[in-house]
């Protein structure tokens, strides 16, 4: 095997060409290839043990760790389809995940389980739980679930008897990665290997990724900007190193201490890692940092530079519907630090009019994304779906007249122009969506948790600009009117945020609260105008 076109194979190829070289450290240990190679292949034989069949749907619920990475991989080894959980998620919305798209194993660790105890007798589709044994000691007593859920040890499962996975090709699914919708529950984007490993290549080949380099995972795994650490790592048999920081300070440690060469993070990590001060030895190995999940400040991106002189600077923009879209080239930066850049290789960005013709030089319009990383669709949501993947119409650029097969894009909701010269530069969501913390956040969503506290008769949810977070959340409230089933606390805009503190992971709970008197105003519709509220909060409070 020379060249990978499925997901697992990235990890194969390398293994093949270099088995003693790290794949991945963790703290003070590591594995090589060949170990992360024969870990990948006897968790597919595990599942496959288990029942797995072809296309059913493998979660994963842990922190970044070894077994996290086994596990993405040999789910779809095996034929399955990997979803991964972001470890920040309440049981509550674990289980809807769980729920939403079927899935038939979980992965976890045994106090993450002790968590879902109580919401995973309402998964009928689950059928086993993996649990991760702790490093040191026995086993701790296992939460009693309900009589059809068998639990597996980790070491049990890869220990099966070596069993071959199931028939795969690269438009199969790979994988399902959750993120949230304009209009509420988080939404399954379904990607294929084809996919990921077209995306590992691209992203590879701009950032010239190589064997000796050292990538850091800060960004969680369950993005697609932090599970491109993996594939362009593994695609070029390079090491991951794998970190759940707690400080942004715990960054920069590991950068030194692992002679880190590449980073990808998201403007609110960069804005507090350049208020703190950098260890020399961090510029003597970095050959390149990359932005993603949102644009970064100016100054940001002048006060790295100046801590990092010899590291190139690579701007980037993604959907996690095509995985990867853009790049700005280092060597742009200088003349266009706004412009999101031009297509990644193997991409084409178009920028289309309404009616599905090309804008011209500066005119607004559409980001629409062609080419071989463009997902595919929604997981079990044919609506939202046909919101976001459209049909390319003839005369498009690249869909020439006699082509008689139709052809699927994905059209962002992101209005951007493009210069004369190609470069493309973000104006703004066509949604209402909140990016905060390098998190897309449903106001929706939002809203829901806040209902469901009965501490408020109406909200609403939206974002306004933060210089650190990207959007900060803000909440306008009514206070529930008698017969609601709630009392009125003395402060209840601190009741309400402690309400949100224990409901909700931390990148969603407000920043701002704020209770008015009701009834919330109305948009023709009958709906609560967010647009208008939010419009004048603004314009009361700047933002």
């Amino acid at each position: 095997m020379t060249e990978s076109t499925l997901l697992p194979q990235l990890i194969a190829v390398s293994a093949a060409r270099r088995p003693q070289a790290l794949a991945l450290t963790m703290g003070g240990d590591s594995m090589s290839y060949a170990q992360l190679a024969d870990a990948v292949t006897r968790f597919s034989s595990g599942l496959v043990s288990l029942g797995l069949c072809r296309g059913e749907r493998v979660a994963i619920y842990l922190e970044k760790r070894f077994e996290t990475v086994i596990a993405s991989f040999g789910a779809p080894a095996a034929g399955g389809v990997f979803v991964p959980v972001n470890p920040l998620l309440k049981p509550e919305q674990v289980a809807f995940i769980l729920q939403d798209c079927n899935v038939r194993v979980l992965l976890t660790s045994p106090d993450r389980l002790a968590l879902l105890r109580d919401t995973l007798a309402h998964c009928p589709d689950l059928r086993h739980v993996v649990v991760t044994e702790p490093a040191t000691g026995r086993l701790p007593d296992l939460p009693a679930l309900h009589h059809a859920l068998p639990v597996v040890r980790w070491s049990d499962l890869l220990d099966s008897a070596p069993a071959p996975g199931h028939r795969v090709i690269d438009t199969d699914m790979a994988a399902i990665l959750y993120t949230s919708g304009s209009t509420g529950k988080p939404k399954g984007v379904v990607l294929s290997h084809r996919n990921m490993v077209a995306g590992a290549k691209s992203v590879a080949s701009y950032l010239e990724n190589h064997s000796d380099d050292t990538l850091l995972a800060a960004l969680p795994l369950s993005f697609d900007a932090g599970f491109s650490q993996l594939t362009t790592a593994f695609h070029t048999g390079a090491r991951v190193v794998l970190l759940n920081y707690l400080m942004p300070r715990d960054v920069l440690k590991a950068m030194e201490r692992e002679k880190v060469t590449g980073l990808t993070a998201v403007p609110p990590l960069y804005i507090q890692l350049t208020q703190l001060q950098w260890p020399a030895g961090i510029d003597a190995n970095l050959r390149y940092f990359a932005n993603t999940g949102g644009r970064m400040p100016r100054e940001t991106l002048n006060a790295l530079r100046e801590r990092v002189p010899s590291a190139k600077p690579f701007l980037m923009y993604g959907l996690t519907e095509a995985f990867r879209s853009t790049y700005l080239p280092p060597e742009e930066v200088d003349r266009r630090p706004d412009s999101i850049g031009k297509a990644i290789p193997n991409a084409e960005i178009l920028v289309l009019r309404d009616d599905g013709s090309p804008c011209g030089p500066n005119e607004p319009g559409e980001l629409v994304h062609r080419g071989a990383l463009v997902g595919q669709g929604y997981w079990n949501d044919a609506a939202k779906t046909a919101e976001r993947y459209k049909l390319l119409a003839a005369g498009s650029p690249g869909r020439e007249a006699g082509l008689q097969l139709p052809e699927y894009a994905v059209f962002s909701g992101d209005t951007v122009r493009m210069d004369e010269d190609g470069f493309l530069y973000f104006i703004g969501r066509r949604d209402e969506m909140m990016k905060t913390s390098g998190y897309r956040v449903s106001p929706t969503e939002v809203e829901e948790i806040l209902y469901a506290t009965k501490l408020v008769g109406e909200c609403v949810a939206f974002g306004v600009d933060h210089p650190a977070l990207g959007q900060a959340i803000q909440v306008i409230a009514t206070l529930p009117e008698a017969g609601q089933g709630a009392t009125v606390d003395a402060d209840p805009a601190a009741a309400l945020l402690a309400q949100c503190k224990a409901r909700m992971p931390a990148y969603m709970v407000p920043a701002g609260i704020a209770f008015v008197n009701g009834p919330l105003p109305r948009n023709p519709n009958g709906k609560i105008d967010r647009k208008t509220l939010s419009t004048e909060w603004i314009a009361r409070h700047g933002g």
